[in-house]
């Protein structure tokens, strides 16, 4: 019987991260209305002056499990960064991007609690207040978008994971459901978007953080769309017209890096669906860690999908699926797409069945 528990202790023990840094919750660390929960990692070896990264989980997600399951505490250690875990504190732990509250400076929502974390972390390990970022997936990317339009003064940089603009859920309550916006039926004008995204924090005119869009071509749960009009807001926001450079195979296959300049890129899967992987070297060059190597150990961030919804993936007789790209510069497969959808111009390197 010892010897078996002594197996089963090597075995949990092999399930859990081994990073050198403390993990631990904190649970005062100024207003709080919404009663988000705050996990941070603070590696072993702290920078002098270190930087913050707000990592913000997915829906069904928590805190330990994006601290578990993504390389930023690895990428910590290296470079001597702290990392916030924020955790939702919702039933199916969604977070609240559609309320009022949420979309508003000081608002009094998750996005206040989150951005009370940050200002703790600050004061406590003497960070450097330049140098703050986020990042998430799915319903945490949703969370970036809005954090950087109600927090630009804090944040200096975000990555979304498959998220959709900020505001686009707007339900007017809290942690509410937005089915027009999913499936990414809520099209507005750059100009239109931006003033969605800066009606956030009423008269501020500081910088903004810049921000990089992840989205997957046949995403099911946050239709593809999202990433065009999720583009359309940050471009409308920093005064791109469209991209100036077109990567194909960047930062590898099968993803298409759009560079609007450099505040803003698109990045964007063709085939792959709602789990974009984190891409933790090509974060850190975003957030300017010089080289952003990859550490010795992999992770895969694995986002539960919907089932309420779906998007035809695969193309039918050389025709493209619903959201399937269709046409643009160098494109060389199908052009038209399966009834009753038409191939719809987005900009001179891509064009995609909607």
């Amino acid at each position: 019987m010892s010897l078996l528990i002594s197996l089963l202790c090597v075995f949990f023990a092999l399930l859990s991260p081994s990073w050198a840094g403390t993990y631990s919750q904190v649970t005062s660390f100024g207003d709080n209305a919404s009663g988000t929960k705050m996990y941070i990692y603070v590696p072993t070896t702290l920078a002098s002056k270190p930087a913050i990264l707000v990592a913000v989980h997915y829906c069904s997600g928590t805190a330990q499990a994006y601290y578990s399951n993504t390389p930023y505490a690895q990428y910590a250690d290296t470079y001597g960064f702290i990392v916030i875990y924020p955790e939702s504190p919702y039933s199916g732990t969604c977070w609240d991007v559609s309320s009022r509250a949420a979309l508003t400076h000081e608002g009094g929502a998750d996005t206040t609690s989150i951005a009370n974390m940050v200002k703790y972390t600050i004061s406590k390990y003497g960070a450097d207040s330049s140098r703050v970022y986020v990042t998430g997936t799915s319903s945490g990317a949703m969370m970036t978008n809005v954090l950087a339009a109600t927090y630009p003064d804090i944040f200096a940089a975000g990555i979304v994971y498959s998220g959709v603009p900020a505001g686009c859920f707007y339900t007017g309550t809290v942690n509410g459901w937005n089915s027009t916006c999913s499936q990414g039926n809520v099209v507005q004008t750059a100009a239109q978007w931006a003033k969605v995204a800066t009606d956030m924090y009423p008269g501020y005119t500081g910088s903004r953080p810049k921000m990089q869009i992840y989205h997957g071509s046949v995403d099911s749960t946050l239709y593809p769309n999202n990433w065009n009009e999720t583009m359309k807001q940050w471009s409308g926001v920093f005064g791109y017209s469209g991209p100036t450079e077109v990567l194909y195979n960047n930062p590898s296959s099968p993803y298409v890096k759009y560079v609007y300049g450099s505040n803003l890129e698109g990045i964007y899967g063709v085939g792959i669906g709602h789990s974009v992987p984190v891409m933790g070297a090509e974060d850190l060059k975003w957030f300017g860690f010089a080289g952003g190597s990859t550490p010795t150990s992999t992770t895969q961030t694995n986002v539960p999908t919907s089932t309420t919804t779906s998007a035809t993936a695969t193309a039918t007789g050389g025709q493209a699926p619903h959201w399937g790209q269709c046409g643009g510069s160098g494109w060389t497969g199908p052009t038209t797409c399966v009834s009753p959808y038409t191939c719809t111009y987005v900009n001179a390197w891509y064009s995609q069945c909607l």
